[in-house]
């Protein structure tokens, strides 16, 4: 708690402003100046005073602290093992694209991984109305392979997306972009999304979704061709969508955003993605948005 006063007198304002006491009297009579009459006496309370010589500052703002090491967003099981095996340094906090873009924008993350299908395609859109002015960059990190996960066999004849109605369905969080893909598919299906039965629990990443399939509590997921291989089920594709990494511009160029991209763009990372199956990663780092800001 300080100890300075609420309140500067006049003569404590202009030995601030270095100015003389009668300019301090003349721009309180003419309102350029936060102040208050007591008695008869100026005063100008502290507080004020600072957020008014704040909003008067020009020049370069001193820049803003280190981002924390972390990755958050979309789940993807081949982008979580890379976090390990590249020993980027990075922590993960999967919980959906929608929930990452907005903790990288509030500047909790270095970044997130997304996969919004919009009017640009697949995440371009959206980056630019909610983060366009801030200075982040979009890269690719891999195409995947979406569709329908179900049991092995596929005993109940899935081949698109109608195929869902009377079925138990995976839901996902409503940050996911998966869920809101799903919900626009079956619009476009002439399948209402609220008439789905949904089973009880919500998946909040791919390997959840795909498990509760495997375990009997859902005859179908909207989800990874790499994880219905891993668990031995059926996979029904529909789509090929593009997973990108939105990274602070400032984050790119430190080494764990750089291990990270460096290792998707290698040997190793090409490899377990074959044996993973579903997964396109010949545009790795490629440049998808540029942001403006500094």
């Amino acid at each position: 708690m300080t100890d300075d006063p609420a309140y500067l007198t006049t003569k404590e304002l202009a030995e601030l402003l270095r100015i003389k006491e009668r300019k301090i009297y003349d721009m309180a009579a003419q309102g350029e100046v936060p102040c208050v009459r007591v008695v008869g006496k100026l005063l100008f309370p502290r507080e004020d005073v600072e957020a008014w010589i704040a909003e008067g500052r020009s020049g370069p703002r001193a820049r803003p602290g280190p981002l924390p090491p972390i990755l958050v967003g979309s789940h993807d099981p081949l982008l979580e093992w890379a976090l390990r095996a590249s020993d980027s340094g990075l922590a993960a906090f999967f919980d959906g694209s929608l929930d990452g873009l907005d903790r990288v924008i509030a500047r909790e993350a270095m970044g997130c991984a997304t996969h919004i299908h919009d009017s640009g395609g697949w995440n371009t859109a959206t980056v630019s109305a909610r983060a366009g002015d801030l200075p982040v960059v979009l890269v690719e990190l891999v195409r995947r392979e979406r569709g329908l996960v179900t049991a092995s066999q596929n005993p109940h004849a899935l081949t698109r997306i109608a195929d869902l109605s009377g079925l138990r369905v995976v839901r996902r969080q409503r940050a996911a972009a998966s869920q809101q893909l799903l919900d626009g598919l079956c619009q476009e299906a002439g399948l209402a999304p609220e008439t789905l039965d949904y089973a009880p629990d919500t998946a909040r990443t791919e390997d959840e979704a795909a498990l509760m399939v495997l375990d009997g509590q859902a005859d179908a997921a909207f989800g990874l061709r790499a994880m219905a291989e891993r668990l031995g089920l059926t996979f029904v594709p529909i789509l090929e969508e593009r997973l990108d990494l939105l990274v602070w511009r400032r984050a790119y160029f430190e080494p764990p955003i750089q291990r990270l991209l460096s290792y998707m763009d290698g040997p190793e990372a090409a490899a377990r993605a074959a044996s993973m199956g579903g997964y396109d990663l010949s545009a790795v780092g490629a440049v998808r948005f540029n942001g403006g800001g500094d």
